[in-house]
């Protein structure tokens, strides 16, 4: 998080949101000292899912290769409206992306609109392919803080080989059109992030990549690559074992990274797929552990479920023996 981040927080910042914090950090820390699950607040983050539509085709990515057997669409309005209406006075940040481009959606920028007239930092990860002139315009007025921008190959050969379909000439424009439209405001906002993710194929170009956000002033981040069996990992992770998230020297995808029996994530965030069901995090991209639909029932009745302090006990005694939790990517940004 950047001086600038903590700035625009600061700034967004209520007594209700601190208490509910507070409230979080004791629930999440005496959880896990008696290893069982205490929940005392609202999550102070969430993730929406706008689409699981893509125009890319990435070999590693749920979406990409089509490979969801939960539903797919778009979220609708009012869906999107309930979880607001449910979260809006506790809710320090949303994430608008799960799976799917987000700026696919039609009402990508209303949702922007709204969750910034409640004071909410809000966060968008894209790939760069829909970030037209007529689109920076619309980012800018929506008051987005933070986008975020996949960038995975300086040159097409090279950005092709993961970013399948992709045109890295129309990245760049991208990334050109929204910081003249920045500029042009003399805006403070969106934070724009150029994001690396490592793979074997790209490392050659990490260093052009790295001078090219030097020359233009622009942050970057580089994340290790996320798969999900050993012929990805053997393909995909570089060999250089700072780059990956996994033991090389392995026949299986095994992280490097102890994995203890705790993860602040199931206090303090939660993520909405399109169709408005909720699920534990980031990692459980096709909804394996559905918790509850907000279409349904009412956030309450799901945040504090019996199903809901099943899964986070598990976490909290047994948490290796959880799917989704052996491909964590904690600790696999290296640096910004």
């Amino acid at each position: 998080m950047t001086f600038k981040d903590i700035q625009i927080l600061w700034s967004l910042i209520s007594w209700r949101k601190i208490i509910n914090f507070i409230l979080l950090k004791i629930s999440f820390y005496l959880s896990r000292f008696v290893k069982k699950p205490i929940v005392w607040a609202y999550p102070m983050a969430i993730s929406v899912e706008p689409t699981t539509a893509c125009n890319l085709e990435c070999p590693a990515c749920p979406s990409g290769l089509r490979e969801f057997t939960r539903p797919t669409g778009n979220m609708k309005d009012e869906t999107f409206e309930k979880i607001i209406f449910s979260l809006h006075k506790y809710l320090l940040h949303i994430n608008f992306y799960f799976q799917g481009e987000p700026l696919i959606h039609p009402k990508i920028f209303n949702w922007i609109k709204t969750a910034s007239k409640h004071k909410i930092y809000t966060l968008i990860s894209t790939n760069a392919h829909f970030l037209s002139e007529e689109n920076s315009e619309q980012i800018i007025h929506s008051g987005l803080h933070k986008l975020i921008i996949s960038m995975d190959g300086m040159s097409q050969k090279v950005y092709e080989q993961y970013r399948v379909k992709g045109n890295v000439n129309k990245v760049l424009e991208g990334i050109q059109s929204i910081v003249k439209t920045k500029n042009k405001y003399q805006s403070l906002t969106p934070i724009i992030i150029l994001q690396w993710i490592a793979f074997e194929h790209n490392m050659d170009e990490l260093s052009t990549f790295i001078e090219f956000c030097k020359d233009h002033k622009l942050k970057y981040q580089i994340k290790t690559a996320q798969v999900y069996n050993t012929a990805q990992l053997k393909k995909l992770v570089p060999k250089n074992q700072k780059y990956a998230r996994y033991l090389l020297n392995e026949d299986e995808l095994k992280l490097k990274n102890h994995l203890c029996n705790h993860c602040w994530r199931m206090w303090a965030s939660c993520v909405f797929t399109q169709d408005g069901m909720i699920v534990p995090c980031c990692f459980d991209k096709d909804a394996k552990y559905e918790m509850g639909s907000i279409k349904e029932k009412t956030f309450h009745s799901i945040w504090t479920s019996h199903e809901y302090n099943i899964f986070r006990r598990k976490i909290l005694q047994s948490r290796h023996s959880i799917d989704i939790c052996n491909n964590c990517s904690e600790g696999s940004k290296i640096w910004v």
